[in-house]
């Protein structure tokens, strides 16, 4: 018995001595960063402007990988069921991850299940309609949509995802009935409104280039204050809708991830949100640094559970 107890000890201490010891040297090959939406779009920009801010204090390469799908959700999904809770997996944490549970039937906990890592920004929202159309206004644009019930169509980057909840608030406060048409990301569903096919999109920064080129035309923001890109646009509180939306979002692992590699990742990716080259992609996107630490943004995770469920039980959205 005395030496089955050793042999337990002796292998316990094994493990131990074996964690800390990959704990010291992380990381010694590149780190994978699942980006959960298609190429192309703001949050593919965002990514690989703070993939290669970080990489150089991280001391390994920062390699993309898209898993787009089910408004975000899919690729965080994805990585809390199979990935090693080693450091070598991350993945961009969409706020319509804490909803998800709530919004269809997932075998996945957004608590339990992640290691939260750092929160780095938050999207910048707004409507945004093709520049031939005939709204010049928020204003006429909405008195529209309320004359014409059913008729008008939006695209957005997913069921359930913030731009979907957003209008939903939005269409509930004015007494609008919108149609919903869901892509698997911003650059989707840009492509979508140039060709016609969807009436307006609620994302500006994936459409800034033709929006500043003059092709589309943004009405409205739904930030707290006017954006510096486009200052001229007003804001929802501006116009008489008490509401802000812009989804912030970080970077988390799977669960059981070592405190001695979370913190490595941390301290690197607070180190490039701090980089000149990522601070100018965020201004280009009109997207402002939102940082938390891992506890305050797992407790932020916690907060925005609650908020999601209230949010999606009271617009209806909630499954069956």
């Amino acid at each position: 018995m005395i030496r089955r107890g050793l042999g337990v000890i002796f292998a316990a201490a094994t493990v131990a001595w074996g964690g800390a010891a990959q704990a010291q040297s992380f990381p010694i090959r590149p780190v994978t960063l699942i980006v959960p939406w298609p190429a192309g779009g703001p949050t593919d920009v965002a990514m690989r402007a703070i993939a290669a801010a970080t990489e150089k204090r991280l001391g390994q390469a920062i390699v993309i990988e898209y898993r787009p799908g089910a408004a975000g959700t899919l690729g965080p999904m994805q990585m809390a069921a199979t990935a090693n809770p080693d450091g070598y997996t991350v993945a961009q944490i969409p706020v319509n991850v804490f909803g998800a549970p709530y919004m269809r039937k997932v075998s996945f906990d957004p608590i339990k299940d992640l290691t939260y890592i750092i929160r780095l920004t938050g999207y910048n929202f707004g409507i945004v309609v093709k520049n031939d159309r005939r709204w010049k206004t928020i204003q006429e644009f909405l008195a529209d949509s309320k004359a014409n019930p059913g008729k008008i169509t939006y695209g957005s980057p997913g069921v359930g995802g913030s731009v979907h909840i957003g209008m939903t608030q939005i269409a509930e406060h004015q007494g609008i009935n919108w149609i919903h048409v869901p892509f698997k990301g911003s650059a989707e569903a840009t492509v979508a409104i140039l060709g016609g096919h969807v009436d307006l999109i609620g994302d500006p920064s994936a459409a800034r280039p033709m929006v500043n080129e003059g092709k589309l035309r943004l009405l409205v923001t739904w930030g707290a204050r006017r954006t510096t890109n486009w200052p001229m646009v007003p804001t929802l509180k501006e116009i008489g809708i008490d509401m802000v939306a812009n989804a912030p979002y970080g970077l988390a692992g799977p669960r059981d991830m070592d405190p001695k590699i979370v913190k490595i990742l941390h301290d690197a990716f607070k180190e490039g949100m701090e980089d000149p080259s990522y601070a100018a992609v965020l201004a280009e996107l009109d997207q402002e640094p939102s940082y938390l630490d891992s506890q305050d943004y797992h407790d932020f995770a916690i907060r925005q559970i609650a908020e999601q469920k209230r949010l999606i039980e009271a617009l209806g959205l909630k499954r069956d």
